[in-house]
């Protein structure tokens, strides 16, 4: 059974940093790519940032380039979304996804695989 678990959200000041965790199991990670969402209220699921574990290949929204960083741990299965110059318009529950593929994609229906979501509020 494929199971992903995100951890690591919470409450952080603006220019803060938080680092999401996704912990995955019940696939092999190197052929799988991981993709992180945010969800917003009122707006549908948004890509943010991904990575293909096996050859490393990364995604970054515009909004988030220079801010974010996504890697991956194998030896864990788990995947990371280290955020840093935190915006209040980040705030949002973040889902990772993933899917039985090498090509990151940015469309929700493309990963049949998602994690319960983690909220990150960045407020002062």
């Amino acid at each position: 059974e494929v199971q992903l678990v995100e951890s690591g959200g919470g409450l952080v000041q603006p220019g803060g940093s938080l680092r999401l965790s996704c912990a995955t199991s019940g696939f092999t990670f190197d052929d799988y790519a991981v993709t992180w969402f945010q969800k917003v209220p009122g707006k549908e699921r948004e890509a943010v940032s991904g990575i293909s574990a096996g050859d490393g290949g990364t995604y970054y929204a515009d909004s988030v380039k220079g801010r974010f960083t996504v890697s991956s741990d194998g030896a864990k299965s788990t995947v990371y979304l280290q955020m840093n110059n935190l915006k209040p318009e980040d705030t949002a529950t973040y889902y990772c996804a993933a899917a039985p593929v090498a090509q990151l994609r940015t469309w929700v229906g493309y990963y049949p695989y998602w994690g319960q979501g983690t909220q990150v509020t960045v407020s002062s």
